[in-house]
């Protein structure tokens, strides 16, 4: 008797619209993904997404999609979302500048990627790559030219998922990214050159 191997899902992408937002809400949940973040830590001074964490975290964000910016990515499987990827051009994210690990490499403008989110039955069945591969795309349709992430290099498979959420560097090089600088053994600055 033969087994056939598991078929991969298929895994549709779309941008976050105000549409969108129930299911962003969804797939989050009551904690705001991890901890009432609701993707802003990277966006706001530390004392101030400490101060509105959880429903003032989820407003802010709520009122930068409506406003129309698309701050990331959703991934669904059978049309439910099953995971989120942050992109918007690095300086979005004023607390990237704060980080001495994470400082520019140089002066040439990025995109950069800085958070997902995969819900937990759907972990490790590639959803981030996939995820990469439309930030490219995306990234490329607003003018990217080059597109920066800042994943964790883990030091062995049971590494926590909360601490993986800036994705991991097997990942991003499975996309096509090249590691462009390290400051930390466990957090490369990962690259992918946006070709015309």
């Amino acid at each position: 008797m033969t087994l056939k191997s598991p078929t991969k899902p298929r895994i549709a992408v779309h941008p976050l619209t105000p549409d969108r937002w129930g299911d962003l809400e969804e797939l989050f949940g009551a904690r705001g993904a991890c901890g009432g973040c609701w993707c802003m830590t990277w966006r706001l001074p530390r004392s101030q997404f400490t101060r509105q964490k959880g429903a003032g975290n989820k407003r802010a964000f709520k009122r930068i999609v409506n406003a129309g910016e698309v701050p990331g990515l959703l991934a669904y499987i059978d049309g439910h979302p099953v995971g989120w990827c942050a992109l918007a051009p690095r300086e979005t994210y004023p607390a990237l500048g704060r980080s001495r690990i994470l400082a520019p490499v140089d002066d040439q403008p990025v995109w950069s990627i800085t958070c997902f989110f995969i819900a937990r039955p759907y972990r490790r069945q590639g959803i981030s790559v996939r995820l990469l591969e439309e930030v490219i795309k995306h990234a490329k349709r607003h003018g990217a030219k080059i597109i920066e992430g800042y994943p964790t290099e883990p030091s062995s498979d049971r590494f926590p998922d909360a601490f993986i959420w800036t994705g991991i560097a097997s990942a991003f090089r499975r996309a096509g990214f090249v590691e462009a600088a390290r400051r930390s053994r466990f957090r490369p600055i990962m690259r992918h050159v946006v070709k015309k």
